[in-house]
């Protein structure tokens, strides 16, 4: 999504070169574009079937929007930004709307989005053409077909190539594989739309940061010369004609005045109403204390100190330069940013731990995380595993566990669910997610209808799944999804720990490994398993977690149950517990 702010169509009249260097600090941000999405590789056009949210109703980051059609299946949009939805641009079933079209405008905080709507309607009817911007290619005679960055998942905004598969000059067919892209999730696989050859290779491996959209390889028709292929070059602003009346000699020519602009910096966790105050007023944001959520500064926090100091606002100029310099293209650096520093370094955090770090910390700030532990001895799991092992099914104790879930979700359906605009909805089969650690970051997997499947048939999904999930080669309804989370650390050593759940879902559940007892009953040893249930406390009380864990223990140190079928004694009624 693009930021519009303030003052932005006079600011075209100017080549970015002789812009300010703060004039982004001070301008005020008043709404979001949202643009048709890139939600396939292959999609150059989408339909909106259906709009969810209507104009005036207020949007969370990670709010659903709208249901979008594209070349594929119908795919939700999600929004990144807050605020309120002030003009929807193309209404449901509006017909086919290209790729990057606007379709619709969101107010920031504060901002009157009845006035944005309606200044949106009428900016979308005029088109600002004050700068020309053309096309420039460089060598060759041969025309070529682009191919851009696509954005492989709802959340992508840029990626990095990891590796090309096919060489400048070689031939490549319709459903090809080109090259694999590390996305903000996984890496996934681009493959090619039409056949031809591979000209020219634009952004090597290893290149990151590359925005959605960008040229990435040039690809011509075979029998072509495709050394002599077009190269694509990225479009330059036209220098801006600036005519001088011409005036008798006796008139004095007035000096020009060069304005000293103040520098600013947008405050951390400030609004931009608030940043705009901030700048106009050139206030220093240590000087005003925050009344808004751990201290933050919020807009009525700079109205009472400007009112108090009695500040009049600081008129800044930007003086027109007496010659336009052409902005020089910045080469990207394809190498890995490591900054020495003096006793430490700082490591660039991939694209994908960087969405890993931001899901879970808004997980831990919008579900208040309810636990439940329950220790349940395996020794009967341990037992009915030698038993496939011998007969020739190599599965693991994690395997059981998946089941185990599965089955006890069954029971407990309550937990089956996804929170979708702050609402519990029941999902109809149970896909049980496994996290696993992969050099990139985490990523779960999803063990699909879970538990109409036997132990031997999880055991081989999760091998399969895992196996390729290190090899970042999953698919993305193979990791995106699920109704439930396990997160299993027992093979490596942990005894008992807890786990942040992983949104949309309500629930996820943390195992440890096994460890031997002496039970206090019998006196003899016995190997014993924690688990500990994290749920989202607003749709699932401590009662209701209870319930779960008292099934999945009886499953697990029961394992025949797993494949009985549905006993109503298995879970305990808590009315008659309590009479008993």
């Amino acid at each position: 999504m693009l930021r519009i702010c303030k003052g932005w169509q006079n600011a075209m009249h100017l080549g970015k070169s002789v812009l300010p260097s703060n004039i982004h600090t001070s301008a005020a941000c008043l709404s979001v574009q949202l643009k048709m999405p890139s939600l396939s590789p292959t999609m150059s056009e989408g339909t909106i079937v259906k709009w969810l949210k209507n104009e005036g109703d207020r949007v969370e980051a990670g709010d659903v929007v709208c249901d979008i059609q594209t070349d594929k299946a119908v795919v939700s949009m999600e929004v990144d930004d807050e605020g309120i939805l002030a003009k929807i641009i193309k209404p449901a079933d509006s017909g086919s709307i290209k790729v990057g079209e606007l379709i619709a405008v969101v107010a920031e905080d504060g901002e009157d989005w009845k006035e944005i709507g309606s200044s949106t309607a009428s900016n979308t009817d005029e088109p600002i053409s004050s700068t020309s911007v053309e096309p420039q290619s460089s060598g060759g005679t041969v025309a070529g077909t682009a191919v851009n960055m696509p954005s492989l998942s709802p959340t992508m905004t840029e990626g990095t190539i990891v590796k090309w598969y096919k060489t400048e000059g070689e031939a490549v067919g319709a459903g090809d594989l080109l090259c694999d892209i590390q996305t903000d999730k996984a890496v996934v696989s681009m493959e090619a739309d039409d056949e031809g050859i591979l000209a020219k290779i634009l952004i090597q491996e290893g290149a990151s940061g590359i925005q959605v959209g960008t040229a990435i390889a040039v690809m011509c028709e075979e029998g072509e010369d495709w050394k002599d292929v077009i190269i694509p070059v990225e479009g330059k602003v036209a220098e801006p004609v600036i005519e001088v009346e011409s005036k008798p000699a006796s008139v004095p020519t007035p000096s020009v005045v060069t304005a000293v602009s103040v520098p600013f910096i947008h405050p951390e966790k400030t609004g931009p109403a608030t940043a705009l105050l901030l700048s106009q007023y050139n206030i220093e944001p240590s000087k005003v204390t925050g009344s808004g959520p751990k201290g933050n500064l919020v807009k009525s926090d700079v109205m009472n100190y400007i009112e108090q100091n009695k500040l009049t606002a600081v008129s800044q100029q930007v003086p027109l330069p007496e010659v336009l310099s052409k902005a020089e293209p910045v080469e990207p650096s394809l190498t890995r940013t490591v900054k020495p520093r003096v006793g430490y370094t700082d490591m660039e955090l991939t694209n994908m731990r960087k969405v890993i770090a931001k899901r879970l910390t808004d997980s831990k700030q919008i579900a208040p995380h309810g636990y439940s532990s329950a220790t349940a001895s395996i020794d009967q799991v341990s037992k009915l595993r030698q038993e496939y092992i011998r007969s020739g099914f190599k599965v693991s104790i994690n395997d059981f566990v998946v089941k185990a879930v599965a089955t006890a979700l069954q029971y407990v359906p309550e937990l089956n669910v996804n929170i979708i605009d702050d609402t519990p909805v029941s999902m109809p089969n149970i896909d049980v997610s496994v996290a696993v650690a992969t050099d990139a970051g985490l990523i779960t997997p999803i063990i699909k209808d879970a538990a109409n499947k036997l132990v031997q048939e999880i055991s081989a999904d999760v091998k399969e799944l895992a196996g390729r999930a290190r090899e970042n080669k999953l698919k993305l309804d193979e990791f995106q999804g699920g109704t439930f989370t396990i997160s299993n650390l027992g093979m490596f050593g942990i005894t008992e720990f807890t786990a942040i759940i992983n949104a949309p879902q309500a629930a996820i559940l943390a195992v440890g490994g096994g460890r031997t007892i002496i039970n206090p009953d019998t006196m003899k040893p016995e190997t014993i398993m924690t688990s500990t249930l994290s749920f989202d406390r607003r749709f699932i009380d401590e009662a209701l977690a209870a319930d779960f864990m008292a099934v999945y223990k009886s499953l697990i140190e029961r394992p025949e149950l797993l494949n009985a079928g549905y006993l109503p004694s298995v879970r305990t009624d808590r009315v008659s517990a309590q009479v008993q």
